[in-house]
């Protein structure tokens, strides 16, 4: 089983005994807000707990969608993902529960996340794309060195309007520096 231990975290694959906190999770309406009304579907979030899990065990793996575990309380609180692609890129995600949120939690479940993808997958480029107004996204991969790349208007729409979304990213280069 995967696992990367942090100070106050146990990043992890995901299990079966995850799936009742990630669903809840994923029924909170300050998580939806920036999810279209599909994409918050508690059947969806069952189903996307069992394909993380079979994900883990894919050769090679391309997918390291974790659960975020609080050392202290043995609890799930979130996920963190990287998702290899072609020519040596990644994308990256984070998720928490909002009673982990405030505590820089996700910023030190990324950190160690970005770390094992540039030094141990010898990933040379992680980004991120988010809606614009997902200002504590945008924080958290600029705390993390990433700069915006791009910025797409009126690039996806649900809830009856559209939405602009940001790329942010950072290159392995500028990770060492960092």
């Amino acid at each position: 089983m995967f696992k990367i231990e942090t100070k106050r975290l146990i990043i992890r694959d995901m299990t079966p005994s995850d799936e009742s906190a990630f669903v809840a999770m994923s029924q909170d309406t300050k998580y939806q807000r920036f999810y279209d009304e599909s994409d918050c579907d508690l059947n969806k979030y069952k189903a996307l707990t069992g394909l993380f899990i079979a994900q883990a065990v894919e050769q090679p793996r391309k997918s390291y969608q974790l659960a975020v575990e609080c050392k202290d309380s043995g609890q799930f609180i979130g996920t963190v993902c990287l998702r290899l692609e072609d020519n040596h890129q990644a994308s990256m995600g984070c998720a928490f529960a909002r009673a982990a949120q405030g505590r820089k939690l996700s910023q030190e479940a990324a950190l160690a996340l970005a770390d094992f993808g540039f030094a141990e997958l010898g990933v040379h480029r992680i980004y991120a794309e988010t809606i614009s107004k997902n200002l504590p996204a945008i924080k958290l991969c600029k705390s993390l060195g990433m700069r915006q790349e791009a910025y797409f208007r009126e690039h996806r729409f649900f809830k009856q309007q559209w939405w602009d979304t940001v790329v942010l990213a950072v290159l392995r280069t500028e990770w060492r520096k960092a």
